[in-house]
Parts: structure tokens; sequence; C-alpha cells
């Protein structure tokens, strides 16, 4: 099974392709993934299926997901840079540093500049180790650790990894927002370099919103809604099952 330029699922290859997903806004990608599989079983198709690379819930844009035999291709996947366009809100932080929790110590902004934000972000540019934060899906002690931090819970001890923010571009300055677009390495939190770019500024900021532009060469214009990707399953024959 393959996926052409537009998107669309075909059937060339029952061996597996990628399939190119708009992740749409508080779905996981495991609740992606999980769709797809079922529409592939209730097809009558027999396909593994995983993605390339997870998204937040509150995160929406380009998903790759890898079926069938691609699925051994999936960390060749994971390892490409990634896009991102999305708006940070200064002067207030959450614990999450996102959405997903309420906001707390608020700061004014009204002495900030244009400049001043672009030299900051401008200085998150470049290789760095990055803490994970609490809320993510990184494994400690057989736990998730936003499983810990739901629980009111902290691990102290996570493990930096090396990122690389190669471009970290500020589009629009609209106080207390900030539309950016960044271009980093894998494993790279958006939500902390959010974060960082409000404590550089001294007022704090959290991410507000985001969507995934590009993985490698794959971008989110050859994309296809969840519900797109489920119709052209559907319309496939379960003769070409493995």
């Amino acid at each position: 099974m393959m996926i052409d330029k537009r998107g669309e699922v075909s059937e060339r290859d029952a061996g597996g392709d990628f399939l190119l997903v708009d992740k749409p806004l508080d779905w996981t990608s495991f609740d992606v993934v999980a769709k797809i599989r079922n529409a592939y079983n209730a097809a009558g198709l027999q396909r593994k299926v995983g993605h390339c690379g997870t998204l937040d819930p509150r995160a929406t844009g380009l998903l790759i997901l890898a079926t069938g035999k691609k699925t051994k291709q999936i960390s060749g996947l994971e390892a490409l840079d990634k896009v991102y366009e999305g708006v940070i809100k200064l002067g207030v932080m959450t614990e999450s540093h996102d959405t997903e929790t309420p906001e707390q110590s608020s700061s004014s902004v009204s002495h900030l500049l244009a400049e001043d934000i672009r030299s900051a972000a401008v200085s998150l540019e470049g290789k760095q180790m990055q803490k994970p934060p609490m809320h993510s899906a990184v494994w400690h002690k057989g736990k998730r650790l936003y499983e810990l931090a739901r629980k009111g819970e902290q691990v102290p001890e996570r493990k930096s990894r090396e990122i690389t923010v190669n471009h970290f571009d500020i589009l629009a300055v609209e106080l207390p927002f900030v539309r950016f677009r960044l271009d980093v390495s894998k494993g790279a939190y958006i939500r902390v370099l959010a974060h960082d770019l409000g404590k550089r500024l001294g007022v704090g900021g959290y991410l507000y919103s985001l969507r995934r532009v590009s993985i490698g060469a794959f971008g989110i214009a050859d994309a296809k809604s969840v519900s797109d990707i489920v119709e052209s399953i559907k319309k496939q024959d379960n003769r070409t099952a493995e």
C-alpha cells in the first residue's frame, strides 16, 4: 500500500508505505494509529501501523504513519529534522509549558520590544542540552512522566538530551502573543523552548498553540485528514492483504 503525492492511499504495494496525516487537536498520536489500524481491520486488511515521531495532544499538523513492512523504517524518519509554527504567550507561565495546565505567575510585557524578542530567540539557536518536561511521554521506572506529573509528582533527575535548534524565527509580535517558526532536530520539545524564551526575556512564557508543518522532505501540504484516509482504506479490496 502506497500514498501518492496528494496523500491518497493506493494499492500498488501491499508491503506498506507512509501515510501523511494532519493530526487533529486533542488527539494523541496513539489515537491516530489506533483509528487507522482499526480501519484496516474493518476492511479485512492486516497491517502493522506505527507513527514516526510523537505529536502532543495540544499540537496539530504533520504526523507520519508507517504501515506494513515500512514500519521497519520508522527510526530513520524519527531522526529527521522537523519544522513547527505556533504561538507563544509571554508574561505568564504554566506548569506543563503549554495549555494543558492553568496559567500562573503573571508579569508585565509592555516594556518588551520586537527586537528584544527576536534577539532572545536567536540566542536559543544551536546545539544545547534540553531536559524533557514532566508533562511528556518519556518513560521513568515503567511510567510515563506525564502520568507522574498529573499526580503532582516530580522527577528532578530527568536525563537531558542534546538537541539542535537550526532556526528560531519570530514571524510576528502582537504582545502578549508571539508567532514563531522553529526548525529543530529530533527530540526537541517546543514547549521547553517556549518556556526558555520567556525566561530569557524575564517575563515567562508558554506554548499557546503549535502546528508541525514538515518532517524532512515531507510537508503538511501533502497530508490528509484522518477521515479522508479512513475512507481511502475502506475503498481498498481486501484481496490485496498480505
